[in-house]
């Protein structure tokens, strides 16, 4: 049988009794990793489009699919999984904490279910900004793999020549627009995500379709979050690709908008959007699910 205790913390039941947070941290660990290996091509296009090693010599204008054509005829097709080990090594711990922290923020304090559009945007950027920071380094090396304009070999000899090279700073860099990203996304995902559930609830229609329902809201969550993130993705990129060349957020904003335009905050909003949609989307589906599984909800 089952055992079940009382949390002297937050008062509620536990199922076995044992490590809620370590659940949070599991299930979201598995909801993201699946999520990460299916969608990793649309991540690689979109840095490609954001770098200057992206298509042809000699062109100046190409699309998604122009990419797509560019990378399977240089480097077959597995070159579009290219960063996929960066990317793993990075959202297994990261999405992890993310949910994790979420849970721990909502029972420190004591916030309760549905949450406000105000609480959910504070959760979010909180625990994202925490596991964002802490991550950076992998974030660093796996835009890099992802470029084209390095070679590593692994993420450990790419650690070790970025912090040779270029010190903390390297390992660090773009961690400003990395937080500007990720934070107001993850703040912005949670608020909308939260609130279009609650008025799916409010209607009843959640009852014998949850799953649809959670991933419908998820999608349009995450179209609405990823258009206002989209300028701080363009300038992370660029500081992380060329540190030598971009020593201030306030540089890369100016250079896009001299090189490019307005549309230039913009490159690799198709492939971003539809790889951080479907994978936040994705994530939080499975945790939902998970979740219930294991007796956090």
């Amino acid at each position: 049988m089952q055992g079940h205790s009382i949390d002297l913390d937050s008062g509620e039941p536990k199922i076995n009794g044992n490590y809620p947070i370590l659940k949070s941290f599991l299930a979201g660990s598995f909801s993201g990793t699946f999520s990460t290996i299916l969608f990793q091509p649309l991540d690689l296009v979109k840095t490609r489009l954001q770098s200057r090693v992206n298509g042809p010599v000699g062109t100046s204008k190409h699309g998604m699919l122009d990419t797509v054509a560019y990378i399977v005829q240089k480097e077959n097709i597995f070159g579009l999984w290219k960063g996929m080990t960066p990317s793993i090594t990075r959202v297994i711990p990261g999405v992890g904490l993310y949910f994790s922290s979420l849970h721990w923020l909502k029972h420190a304090f004591n916030l309760e279910e549905p949450l406000t559009a105000i609480q959910a945007i504070c959760l979010g950027i909180t625990a994202r900004s925490m596991s964002g920071a802490l991550l950076i380094p992998i974030t660093v090396v796996k835009t890099r793999f992802e470029s084209g304009v390095y070679k590593y070999n692994s993420i450990n000899e790419a650690l070790r020549l970025i912090y040779k090279q270029e010190g903390i700073r390297g390992l660090s860099s773009g961690l400003v627009p990395t937080l500007l990203r990720d934070a107001p996304y993850s703040g912005l995902y949670l608020m909308f995500y939260t609130q279009l559930k609650n008025a799916a609830a409010s209607t009843g229609a959640t009852k014998n379709s949850s799953g649809s329902i959670h991933f419908g809201c998820g999608i349009l969550a995450g179209v609405l979050a990823s258009i206002v993130t989209q300028p701080p993705d363009v300038i992370k990129t660029k500081m992380q690709l060329y540190p030598n060349e971009f020593n201030s957020i306030y540089q890369v904003t100016f250079f896009v908008y001299k090189k490019y335009g307005v549309l230039g905050y913009f490159k690799g909003i198709v492939p971003r959007m539809l790889r951080r949609t479907l994978m936040t989307t994705m994530a939080w589906t499975v945790y939902e699910q998970v979740t219930r599984q294991i007796g956090l909800k």
